[in-house]
């Protein structure tokens, strides 16, 4: 049974910086696609970053240039490197994952992810 494990929310000051993880349990996060979503209450969940097997990395552009994804393959875990956290970055994060190698042109949607986890609250303060 997959299980995805986030962990490394928690509270910060606007500029600041966080490192989520998101450890995997029978799934090798090296060799499929990966992602991250966040979500605030009466809003969809809306996809931020994705890596392919291949290393091949996706943004939104709200992100993009503050937020990084990466894998440790070794560690088997997923990580979102956030800086210059602004408070329109408050939301709950999500790991997702799936069994495709690469996340292609759908890697922002909700639907192309078969795994989840509980997710991690993460709150910027201004």
């Amino acid at each position: 049974q997959v299980t995805l494990v986030e962990s490394g929310g928690g509270s910060v000051q606007a500029g600041g910086s966080l490192t989520l993880s998101c450890e995997a349990s029978e799934f090798s996060v090296g060799d499929y696609c990966m992602g991250w979503f966040r979500q605030i209450p009466g809003s969809e969940r809306e996809g931020i970053a994705s890596s392919d097997r291949d290393g091949r990395t996706n943004y939104a552009d709200d992100v993009k240039g503050r937020f990084s994804i990466s894998k440790d393959n070794a560690k088997n875990t997923l990580y979102l490197q956030m800086s210059i956290l602004k408070p329109n970055d408050t939301a709950v994060y999500y790991c997702a994952a799936d069994k495709a190698y690469w996340c292609g042109g759908g890697w922002y949607s909700t639907g192309r992810y078969s795994y989840w986890g509980q997710g991690t609250q993460v709150t910027v303060s201004s």
